[in-house]
């Protein structure tokens, strides 16, 4: 008998992420297809209150290509998961109708808290992360931080704090002028430390365990992949003075020439300035030494609680 099929979409407020795995009992998923695409849904939310219909439409087309794939792979079920973009826009709920449509599948709408979760059990899955850790997603939209002990929730926080509507305040096209940078990085710093509660702030923790986009460039930068590795960047340590050395190698380039760096999509190259703006402020204010790099996230927590719910 085959084994089973499920297929995961991580519907984000800068890219779509597409899991699809081979169910095996007794282990570990196989698999099937993966793939990622920016589409930028979150572009403009935070100046009109709106997804644009720009926006709307790329990442329509992409969700409702993603679906199909997994049912070409033989996908029996596919879970779609939108996060800050739609929960937060005012016709969010109306572009999950049309997607809805469009696709043929439903789409779940999740909380920050649920959203946090989710991430905390992929990286779990994938890291086998044991006792405490103090976990953050940088996203398009928002940032979660999450505290987990053993596996399980402990506290958590969204903050609407994303590399998008950052990037649309803070233009870096050329190369980064550094009082510019400065006051970026300052606002970051202020809002991370007026909005994580003082639990986290105080977890204890030596390192932070990142994951999405923004690290996983930034680890497979500083391997010096020239194609992205996974089971390189799984695991991977940012020290501070890495990530520091980063900012400098990133701030000393255009928009044009981050772009053109390996394992760097030209969608995230005007992001990963305030990305590194919000990792340097996280470790300042937590009081942490470096990044443990997750490639695993969100779309592998979706997948291991629908494999879950299948068996």
């Amino acid at each position: 008998m085959t084994p089973p099929r499920l297929a995961s979409i991580d519907l984000g407020s800068n890219t779509v992420r597409l899991l699809v795995a081979e169910v095996r009992p007794g282990a570990r998923w196989r698999v099937v297809d993966e793939d990622q695409r920016v589409t930028r849904l979150g572009e403009g939310l935070a100046a009109a209150g709106r997804l644009s219909d720009a926006a709307m439409a790329r990442t329509a087309a992409t969700v409702t290509e993603f679906v199909a794939r997994a049912a070409r792979a033989g996908a029996a079920r596919t879970r779609v998961v939108a996060t800050s973009a739609v929960r937060e826009a005012g016709n969010g709920r109306d572009f999950v109708s049309a997607l809805e449509r469009a696709a043929g599948v439903r789409v779940d709408v999740v909380s920050g808290e649920e959203e946090a979760r989710l991430t905390v059990r992929g990286i779990a899955a994938g890291l086998g992360v044991a006792g405490a850790m103090l976990a953050f997603d940088i996203g398009g939209g928002s940032t979660e931080f999450t505290l987990a002990r053993d596996g399980a929730v402990a506290a958590t926080v969204s903050l609407r704090l994303g590399v998008v509507p950052l990037a649309e305040r803070y233009p870096f096209p050329g190369r980064v002028d550094p009082a510019r940078y400065a006051r970026l990085q300052d606002e970051v710093r202020e809002r991370l430390a007026a909005g994580l509660p003082a639990g986290i702030r105080a977890a204890g923790v030596a390192d932070l365990v990142g994951t999405a986009g923004t690290v996983t460039t930034l680890a497979a930068l500083d391997l010096g992949l020239v194609a992205y590795e996974a089971a390189r960047v799984q695991g991977h340590r940012l020290p501070r003075a890495a990530v520091e050395r980063l900012r400098d190698r990133l701030g000393a380039l255009t928009v044009e020439e981050r772009g053109a760096l390996p394992c760097l999509e030209p969608g995230r190259a005007d992001l990963i300035v305030p990305g590194v703006a919000i990792v340097l402020a996280a470790l300042e204010v937590t009081g942490t030494a470096g990044v443990v790099v997750s490639d695993w996230g969100l779309r592998e927590g979706i997948m291991a609680e629908a494999i879950e719910r299948w068996r």
